[in-house]
């Protein structure tokens, strides 16, 4: 059987190295399998954190915590995972190149991915000056024009939302999805432009948008934006195949104090949790799944979903 970690984490994003940086402090053996393509990969910058007034990139806080787990012992391998079953009281994870690893408990941080087109100049500008999250970055907006790169309800919803911070909003229908006569009437009752064309480029510099070029060849002057196209993935194939219990949205079902999920000894943290998709909640629930992971190790009884 070789080694059998105290713990696997399948994913290294914000919960997961958080997790992992807990469970080296307890001095635990954990490895931590990542694919290195969720959300924290993609983001150049966090706003809204503790301690970082001019915000930090995805890439900076992964790279620092892995720093800090691999400081304490904790292993990383780069890979995905295509199955983990339960076999003489161990889980036996099967990854895609055919390795196998053991570990007595399993902590699920896979995560999600936004639904994005691919629009040339659109990635550089993630958490610079386009965002996704309005509770995370609303603000970035405060009284500018901004612009809404969407579809259908899912965008108009954005647009409305976002009508908080301020009230000069174009919200462009990429997909030109139709949308129904009521929320029609709520975007022009609040003066939102409502274009349905497709986007054909972003001009960006460093980051920073200037201009949104849609396919009739109009320009749109603009700085700041959000994307809102609906349809992201939750990353909970390998929960449901543990028999995980998931939300109807596809997010896992958790124990609220101690993050384990109907299933002992499988806990799972961050955005793939039902309500989580913040990165300081994410690092609560990662810090709060390895406290009780180390405590059943012990022999603690931890409650569960139920």
């Amino acid at each position: 059987m070789g080694i059998v970690y105290d713990c696997a984490i399948i994913g290294g994003g914000i919960a997961g190295l958080q997790a992992a940086i807990q469970l080296g402090r307890y001095n635990r053996r954990v490895l931590v399998i990542d694919a290195g393509d969720g959300r924290s990969v993609q983001c150049r910058g966090y706003n809204n954190l503790l301690g970082w007034p001019e915000g930090v990139s995805g890439a900076e806080l992964r790279q620092r915590g892995r720093q800090q787990a691999e400081k304490t012992g904790v292993q990383f391998r780069q890979g995905k995972v295509e199955d983990a079953v339960l076999a003489e009281g161990r889980f036996r994870v099967g990854l895609e190149d055919g390795q196998t690893v053991y570990a007595k408990r399993l902590l699920l941080a896979t995560g999600i991915v936004d639904r994005m087109p691919d629009l040339p100049g659109l990635l550089p500008c993630l958490g610079r000056s386009i965002y996704v999250c309005p509770d995370c970055d609303g603000y970035e907006l405060m009284d500018q024009k901004a612009v809404v790169l969407g579809a259908g309800k899912v965008g108009a919803q954005m647009a409305l939302t976002l009508s908080y911070w301020t009230k000069d909003i174009v919200f462009i229908n990429h997909e030109s999805t139709p949308i129904d006569e009521k929320l029609s009437g709520q975007l022009q009752a609040m003066g939102i432009e409502h274009r349905s064309e497709p986007i054909a480029r972003l001009v960006e510099s460093d980051g920073h948008l200037s201009e949104v070029t849609l396919k009739s060849g109009e320009s749109i002057h603009v700085r700041k934006g959000f994307v809102a196209f609906g349809g992201n993935e939750v990353r909970s194939e390998l929960a449901a195949k543990l028999g995980v219990k998931l939300h109807e949205n596809k997010h896992v079902l958790v124990d609220p104090r101690t993050k384990m999920t109907n299933v002992e000894f499988v806990w799972s943290a961050g955005d793939v949790v039902a309500h989580s998709e913040q990165v300081a909640i994410a690092m609560g629930d990662g810090v709060q799944a390895a406290i009780w992971i180390h405590k059943s190790l012990l022999g603690i009884a931890v409650p569960r979903h139920k």
